[in-house]
């Protein structure tokens, strides 16, 4: 196969970067087919990327069942992930997937099912793996740069919806799209960088809170009610007795996109960010009990793309360290765990 065809599903504002990373990626993969329930939006953009109107789909699962794409990238809102997921598996058709993997974790335990009994390539978007700074500090731990994990931190901060901005609104604040608030949105990458770091969930608490109670609906000025955390915290034993503090909101004003974690070893300590992707920060003791902090380099092997593990996927190849289904309903798995701690004031087992 020369290229793979690719079909896209949900044309909103995370299609473009799906659109302008297949283009980066045009030797191998070729937009073909379109899908949205927007009318306006699937003309527009079936336009500008020179889509045939037979391939421009109001209904995703006919997208998905055409003889003509190979595989499916979609980036739509939770409350579709599970029905997308779900076709696409009956239709034996690879896939990537926005996550968290699943609205609610009901909805994933079928999935996984399905899964079992007609398996396909499958990715799910947690696309910070795909930082260089993770992808470097996972291979110094791994070498034991700073000796055994003990402990790490986590955060992951936005402000765009902090009270100035009087945010009014939007589907990220309806739980019957989303399922959770922060937690879903940003808490469901940090979930997934621990996994991708330490290993799994052996037992967490925590608490969900709502800052901003109330916001405008955006066509009547009516205040809605907020039924969804915008500040998340947890702690959590990972695999090894390794423990971790997590928190993440979208009230921190100042901080855009601060997705980062401080890692604590018996030797020294790594920290990454993604407001300096391409550089760590390692700490260690010296001779003579000195502290030295170097700043280093991420190497070359470390910038893999999301777009070339999925290529890599789609030819049949496993690369290191690709977000598949499974990563996917786990972390929805412990999704389940911290709302269901937050509820019962306790700590949770997985």
């Amino acid at each position: 196969m020369s290229k793979f065809r690719i079909g896209l599903i949900g044309l909103g504002g995370m299609a473009q970067a799906h659109i302008r990373w297949m283009k980066e990626n045009g030797d191998n993969l070729e937009l073909v087919a379109v899908s949205d329930v927007n009318p306006d939006a699937l003309a527009k953009v079936g336009a500008e990327c020179g889509i045939a109107e037979d391939k421009r789909y109001a209904d995703f699962v006919s997208l998905i069942a055409d003889p003509d794409v190979d595989a499916i990238v979609s980036a739509t809102p939770n409350h579709t992930h599970a029905d997308i997921v779900r076709a696409c598996l009956e239709a034996g058709k690879p896939f990537m997937a926005e996550k968290p993997f699943t609205r609610v974790f009901e909805e994933a335990v079928p999935l996984l099912q399905l899964y079992e009994q007609k398996p396909v390539p499958a990715m799910i978007g947690f696309s910070y793996r795909y930082t260089p700074a993770f992808r470097y500090a996972r291979e110094l731990i791994r070498e034991g740069k700073i000796g055994a994990v003990r402990s790490f931190s986590i955060q992951y901060l936005q402000g765009w919806g902090g009270a100035p901005y009087k945010v009014p609104y939007v589907w990220r604040f309806d739980r019957r799209i989303t399922g959770t608030g922060t937690l879903g949105d940003l808490g469901s990458h940090m979930i997934d960088m621990a996994r991708f770091l330490f290993g799994e969930f052996q037992e967490l608490s925590a608490q969900l809170h709502t800052i901003i109670p109330e916001r405008p609906h955006p066509s009547t000025g009516e205040m809605v009610r907020i039924e969804v955390d915008d500040f998340a915290s947890f702690q959590a034993r990972m695999t090894g007795d390794v423990m971790g503090v997590f928190q993440t909101t979208r009230n921190a004003i100042g901080s855009g996109n601060q997705h980062e974690v401080s890692i604590y070893g018996d030797f020294g300590t790594i920290h990454a960010s993604t407001l300096d992707p391409d550089r760590i920060v390692w700490i260690r003791e010296e001779e003579k009990g000195q502290l030295a902090k170097t700043e280093l380099d991420v190497p070359k092997h470390c910038k893999v793309s999301q777009y070339e593990d999925f290529i890599a996927m789609l030819k049949g190849q496993e690369p290191d360290g690709l977000p598949g289904l499974m990563d996917g309903y786990r972390n929805q798995e412990v999704l389940d765990a911290i709302v269901r701690a937050d509820e019962q004031r306790t700590v949770i087992r997985l």
